[in-house]
């Protein structure tokens, strides 16, 4: 099983828990998460093994949040659509992507993954500069991935009148 198939199953199982995690709220509290378990791996200097409990919230948090959010009005924002075309990705291989996407989003996981190197390497050497270097890297490469996301989800259907239907994909 695929690393990415199976963090999806963990923190968002079925398809009704993309659609409430496509709430504004849920994106953006939980996108806003990851300054706070950097913060807790870096208490251990101060509080010791007692980090693990923030930790351990945190990860709850992350893995509980798509739930605690209702569907919204409208998928009309960008974070929404963000969304549903990592949705889209996420089923990459039961429904063909649209054209010229799987190799930029390639090139973009690769990017989240050196920052998140950077940013493990800061954290468990306490020092500051790679930490905020390696952050700075997952979040700028995160955002460009879920602006590609967007443009997936956009190339992935056609809208005529209400209706939605999906393209096929180029082979």
């Amino acid at each position: 099983m695929d690393i990415d198939k199976l963090l999806v199953k963990v923190f968002l199982p079925d398809d009704e828990s993309w659609l409430r995690h496509a709430n504004p709220w849920s994106i953006w509290s939980r996108f806003a998460t990851l300054p706070f378990i950097i913060l807790s791996f870096w208490s251990r200097v101060w509080i010791g093994w007692y980090c693990v409990i923030p930790i351990t919230i945190l990860i709850f948090w992350v893995w509980i949040n798509p739930t605690l959010f209702g569907k919204p009005k409208s998928f009309e924002s960008w974070g929404a659509r963000a969304v549903l075309g990592e949705r889209v990705y996420m089923k990459r291989k039961d429904v063909p992507m649209p054209c010229g996407h799987k190799n930029m989003i390639v090139v973009l996981n690769v990017l989240q993954t050196i920052g998140g190197v950077i940013l493990i390497c800061g954290v468990w050497k306490l020092n500051v500069y790679l930490t905020v270097h390696g952050t700075t890297f997952v979040y700028l490469a995160k955002m460009w991935f879920l602006d590609r996301m967007v443009w997936l989800y956009e190339d992935s259907i056609v809208k005529t009148g209400s209706v939605r239907t999906r393209i096929v994909s180029c082979g």
